[in-house]
């Protein structure tokens, strides 16, 4: 949480008021069995009913002015909790925003999303009632202590020998349950991301009639998080009874050599109900404390996991040499002996890739599953950087360009089509902001999906549903293809996006594209596709094995050969 303290700083003022009113509470409660002592001493058991008005008065307008500091101090820690709350899931949502996608590889998108909603949560009713009791209880056991040592030492000497063990034996489980908590969260993490790819999945696991399984794989995981999280309450939970245990004790003690003092005239009776309020008072709160361990152990833990993101280092940056005026001109694109290898790999997935894409041209990937195929496509507007050689454009290494100039200028269609909730028009203008409507419906008709919008009901204000799930495969891959379009890029990178279209619709879409002054990448496993681009590219386990156009690696590269021949066996006949 002391990482967390900066978050705090722009609510000095409310914090300041919620810690003082939580403090006049805590003033009244110790003055109140002082005044009760007085009370009974000086009225009650001297018949004098003029002392007893006078200071009951007294006593309940101080409680009714706390009762009301108390109502104040829990709108001033809701305005620090919310605010607070709010500042850093924003913060963290920026910082997840600037991964890169090697971070994004640790970790996980379900433990994220615990992270941003769970965990922040935890801190935010942490620093609630931090403001609101949290710091009330410790100082009300300190606070009460002192009174009652102040009333009688010699009865209240008990509380010396009693409370520091307590204390002691609280900060030890505060430790256990820190740890259990941190267990309880990844078990957490684990069920957040079964029930994410199960809810992503539903569609195919009907159809493979996998529910049983599915549910099966849910039971344990969510079996180990109980577990878990009963083993961790099991510890909180036996902190009260030895707690109130040891109290109660205190209490028969002083009340025992209490009654001897008032026999013997060394006490009055109206102390000795002061001190009994004070020890209820501290016992009352040290049942708060099992509530605090919990709180503060899971709060412990929810910190650690939103500080390891804030924490994470961010290896992919601007240069400090990168010149934000340097832009994508002609759209040469240039391969020099690059070679690439995931961090957590053993293997390289490129292995010295040299080639030269020249401005305009179109260039088709081919190669079989875990060739390198969308490595190679990732490096080019710098998703991750090569670990040998360069990736140069228009002659200028990549690592040279700003990377918002370098991607604003760069289309990617992904070979997984992902839309987002809204309408047709805003999926399509999302790759560019500012795009007007007669950008986005010439993006539309080159993407050939503008006869489709216009049979919708709503056309372009049609809502597409999360991911896109009320839209076919082909559908989806060409408004990709059209928001990638509208922003009219230097380099367009299709990843196997047009791997749903029917052979027609496809030859349209690759005629629009020349109209487009912008080299092109496209991965495919059509030998029909590549046929029309100016260079093929022929990936094999990371290395290019061949490049070259179609008629020129029909007649020399054999694996190229058996591909053609598979797929147009009657026509090589």
């Amino acid at each position: 949480m002391r990482k967390l303290s900066f978050f705090l700083k722009p609510y000095k003022l409310p914090i300041f008021v919620a810690l003082f009113l939580m403090l006049f509470e805590l003033a009244v409660e110790l003055i109140q069995p002082l005044l009760m002592a007085k009370i009974i001493d000086e009225g009650i058991l001297q018949n004098d009913l003029r002392v007893v008005y006078l200071w009951g008065s007294v006593l309940v307008g101080v409680s009714i002015l706390a009762f009301i500091g108390g109502i104040v101090n829990s709108f001033a820690a809701s305005h620090v909790s919310q605010g607070f709350g709010f500042d850093v899931r924003k913060s963290l949502f920026e910082k997840v925003q600037s991964f890169s996608f090697t971070n994004l590889d640790k970790l996980s998108a379900s433990s994220l999303i615990t992270r941003l909603t769970g965990d922040v949560t935890v801190l935010q009713n942490t620093v609630f009632m931090g403001l609101r009791i949290m710091m009330r209880a410790p100082l009300l056991v300190i606070g009460g202590t002192v009174m009652a040592l102040l009333v009688d030492a010699k009865l209240a000497f008990i509380l010396l020998i009693t409370i520091p063990v307590l204390i002691y034996f609280l900060f030890w489980v505060m430790g256990r349950a820190g740890k259990l908590f941190k267990d309880v969260q990844s078990r957490l993490d684990a069920v957040n991301g079964i029930m994410r790819e199960n809810l992503n999945g539903i569609r195919l696991i009907k159809a493979f009639i996998r529910r049983d399984f599915e549910i099966t794989k849910f039971r344990n995981a969510a079996d180990r998080l109980k577990n878990k999280t009963a083993a961790s309450l099991r510890l909180i939970e036996t902190t009260l009874p030895i707690l109130l245990l040891v109290m109660n004790i205190s209490v028969i003690v002083i009340l025992w050599f209490g009654s001897k003092q008032i026999i013997t005239g060394d006490i009055k009776v109206g102390e000795v109900v002061a001190i009994v309020n004070y020890v209820t008072r501290i016992t009352a709160s040290f049942s708060v404390f099992s509530w605090l361990i919990m709180a503060l152990s899971r709060a412990g833990a929810s910190a650690g996991r939103i500080n390891e993101v804030f924490s994470t280092h961010i290896d992919l940056l601007d240069m400090v040499n990168a010149d934000p005026a340097t832009e994508i001109k002609a759209g040469r694109v240039e391969f020099c002996n690059v070679s690439f290898q995931y961090p957590a790999a053993e293997n390289h997935v490129l292995n010295h890739v040299s080639f030269v894409a020249e401005p305009g041209e179109t260039v088709a990937i081919l190669g079989g599953t875990g060739s390198g195929k969308t490595t190679l496509f990732h490096l080019i507007p710098r998703l991750y950087d090569a670990d040998g050689g360069k990736v140069l454009i228009d002659g200028t290494d990549v690592r040279q360009f700003k990377i918002e100039t370098l991607r604003k200028q760069i289309g990617v269609v992904p070979q997984e089509a992902h839309l987002f909730t809204g309408t047709v028009r805003e999926n399509i203008a999302w790759g560019k902001g500012e795009a007007t409507d007669d950008e986005i419906v010439i993006a539309a008709t080159d993407a050939q999906i503008h006869g489709m919008v216009e049979k919708l009901p709503g056309q372009y204000e049609t809502i597409v549903g999360q991911k896109g799930v009320n839209l076919s495969g082909g559908q989806k891959q060409r408004l990709s293809i059209a928001r990638a379009l509208v922003r009219k890029p230097k380099i367009l990178l299709l990843d196997d996006s047009t791997s749903a279209l029917d052979a027609n619709t496809e030859t349209n879409l690759l005629q629009a594209l020349e109209k487009y002054l912008c080299t092109t990448f496209i991965i495919t496993q059509k030998i029909s596709t590549a046929k029309a681009a100016d260079l093929i590219l022929l990936l094999d386990d990371g290395q290019l094995i061949a490049k070259g156009s179609h008629e020129e690696l029909l007649r020399s590269e054999g694996l190229y050969q058996r591909i053609y021949k598979s797929q147009f066996r009657e026509e090589a006949l």
